[in-house]
């Protein structure tokens, strides 16, 4: 596997090597590099290295490819692909939540994983690009040394005075998930009617004391290093540390809880297609479903693998749901919006 950050250039740099390996090379080397590109896939990934690295190892062993991720926020990520759809250097899109997804479907293919079968009936890829492959609460995610004695169960907690300054959240535009607590915000806080959550949103920036991090990883970091008392972030984020015993928790908001898949797509006209099949196939596998269950700690998509050791059962949170036709049509609204406030407040 070869992991890159993404900077400018980034992706010419992956592949500079297999195009000065056609130079002057000759036929044999022409024929080479043609064989080792059938052998290569890009994958476009927001996702930390540590969840990466178990399931792109496994991958790579039991079908021979070669996974370059090229690593960055959903947001910089979606904003790559859509400027190289004349050209696409990148495969699969693997991470963003269906609400951040859905208004860019137009960038993946059409494709239905050879596990749908076993994908619980409310994960089913029903829109042909869009595949689930794990189950996210957003959750606010606590560092039990810094909290002290005040209570957080839940958004109303995240007003108090105390906290101002110390609430890690990032940039709603740059991080899916953030746009997932906005989202959160509005239906919990407006009791079922986003328009009336915005009253909460401009207290809860008033709050953040002009802090907004860059990233998802910003946010569940910036929180187990001591750097913020609490953080809006995803369970999976923040659930790994409680399973290696740092000081943290998670909270699952008392208001209510939205619980949003984050899936995989193909990314349209892709130049390794039938390898890019192959690892949609992979993840939702119940192999590769287990690892994700077991070792990384997020919920399955799938009907026949049990639900992470040490998270709480579904049944057990105060589950509420937005209205997708609604997130969709005013996703780049509440951006602005959100944008706006945070600003005004400042």
């Amino acid at each position: 596997m070869k992991f890159k950050k993404l900077f400018t250039g980034l992706v010419a740099g992956v592949f500079l090597g297999g195009v000065l390996a056609g130079c002057g090379g000759g036929a044999q080397k022409e024929e080479k590099a043609a064989a080792d590109s059938d052998k290569t896939l890009v994958v476009y990934c927001p996702h930390p290295l540590a969840f990466i690295n178990p399931l792109v190892q496994e991958f790579e062993k039991q079908s021979g490819i070669h996974v370059e991720v090229i690593a960055a926020g959903t947001g910089e990520l979606l904003k790559r692909v859509e400027s190289e759809k004349a050209n696409p250097l990148g495969d699969i899109f693997w991470g963003g939540s269906l609400n951040t997804m859905k208004p860019k479907a137009g960038l993946f293919e059409n494709y239905t994983s050879a596990n749908e079968d076993h994908v619980q009936q409310a994960f089913k890829n029903v829109e042909g690009s869009m595949t689930r492959f794990t189950d996210i609460p957003s959750v606010i995610m606590v560092n039990t040394n810094l909290i002290g004695d005040i209570k957080v169960n839940g958004y109303e907690d995240l007003l108090n005075p105390a906290l101002k300054g110390k609430i890690a959240m990032s940039d709603p535009s740059k991080s899916s998930s953030s746009y997932e607590h906005l989202v959160n915000m509005l239906y919990a806080m407006g009791k079922g009617d986003p328009d009336k959550g915005w009253d909460y949103v401009e207290k809860f920036c008033r709050n953040l004391d002009g802090k907004l991090l860059s990233g998802s990883s910003a946010v569940y970091k910036g929180v187990a290093d001591g750097e913020y008392a609490v953080g809006c972030t995803f369970e999976e984020g923040g659930a790994k540390y409680v399973a290696d015993g740092a000081p943290v928790k998670l909270v699952y908001m008392e208001e209510g809880v939205i619980s949003k898949p984050d899936g995989i797509y193909i990314i349209k006209n892709a130049k390794h297609m039938e390898n890019a099949k192959k690892f949609i196939d992979f993840i939702t596998s119940k192999e590769a479903q287990s690892i994700i269950a077991s070792q990384l700690h997020r919920r399955s998509v799938r009907d026949d693998v049990d639900p992470p050791v040490g998270l709480i059962p579904k049944e057990q949170i105060n589950i509420i749901n937005d209205d997708e036709a609604t997130v969709e049509k005013n996703k780049k609204a509440w951006l602005d919006k959100f944008k706006d406030i945070f600003t005004s407040v400042q």
